[in-house]
């Protein structure tokens, strides 16, 4: 039984085995229905409760239906109709999820509740999200670029804006997939210091500034979210704009990149505040295609899981 919690604790080969599976199950997949089964589905008998105390709309649809594709069945839960909700031990919620299905997807808020909730499950436990980290949505990231650019490692990723929940988790793959990583953003909304000392102490050459144009010159890859998704309630509208704003990614600044540089967001966007429409549905941009391997990496992340 593996748990899924964070990129930092998934040796290198493994997450590079990942990869690799979820891109051989996206190519199998070619001239195929979404609703037809994958041909080697492996979680044939296999339940898993999708637990959301958090909105979703890409976590929910992709891991339901990448539960349905390989063969399995998913129950979806959410924590305002749960026992959970109601004031039942997460120790408690783990034991009982446990008699009933086979792996736990938990997209929720605390950090800390997911590790709890993996301690006493008798069952995998898979983090679809928490304000820390977003592992699942990197390594779909990770998928995306190289099967556009080729191999990561040794590449330039530039992180515009907040350090928040996916900043920390790129940093972390950082890594592990040996990249470097350069942030500007506000000085007071900096990324986690163990996801910064993590991607250093590994290897990887990691900037932290306030300077977008610094940030981005030479960049393989830009990379940006939504200025809202973690501090929102830290700052009133009018001083999100004025301490944020500096750091949109727009035609200009994607011209301090590479050429052949890629865009990415993990969406939702706010566009013409995060990012421009222009930059966001232009030539660079592979928005869609993240979104599309979050269904084939999460199918892989199931299966490494499950070991089956």
């Amino acid at each position: 039984m593996r748990n899924f919690l964070n990129i930092s604790e998934v040796p290198s080969t493994e997450l590079k085995r990942i990869i690799a599976s979820a891109r051989d199950m996206k190519n199998l997949r070619s001239g195929r229905s979404m609703g037809e089964p994958d041909c080697d589905a492996r979680l044939s008998g296999k339940l898993v409760a999708l637990v959301f105390e958090k909105p979703s709309t890409r976590t929910r649809v992709s891991f339901e239906v990448a539960v349905r594709q390989q063969g399995g069945a998913s129950v979806v839960l959410y924590g305002s109709e749960m026992q959970l909700g109601r004031g039942e031990s997460i120790a408690d919620t783990a034991r009982v999820l446990s008699r009933y299905i086979d792996l736990i997807m938990i997209r929720t808020y605390d950090h800390e509740a997911v590790y709890e909730l993996a301690e006493h499950a008798s069952v995998p436990v898979v983090n679809g999200l928490t304000n820390s980290s977003h592992p699942c949505q990197i390594m779909a990231d990770i998928m995306t670029y190289e099967e556009k650019r080729g191999a990561i490692k040794g590449r330039r990723v530039a992180w515009l804006g907040s350090g928040n929940n996916v900043c920390n988790s790129f940093l972390h793959a950082a890594g592990r997939f040996g990249f470097n990583f350069a942030f500007a953003g506000p000085t007071d909304f900096q990324p986690g210091p163990d996801a910064v000392a993590f991607a250093r102490a590994s290897g990887s050459k990691v900037e932290l500034g306030s300077d977008p144009v610094a940030a981005a010159a030479n960049a393989d890859l830009i990379v940006t979210d939504a200025w809202a998704s973690m501090h929102d309630a830290e700052l009133s509208d009018d001083e999100k704009l004025r301490k944020m704003l500096p750091f949109q990614v727009n035609s200009d600044l994607m011209a301090k990149a590479r050429p052949d540089a890629l865009f990415m967001h993990c969406l939702p966007a706010h566009r013409e505040e995060e990012v421009t429409s222009e930059v966001m549905d232009g030539p660079q941009s592979a928005v869609f295609d993240e979104t599309e391997n979050r269904l084939h990496v999460q199918k892989s992340i199931l299966r490494w899981c499950l070991g089956v």
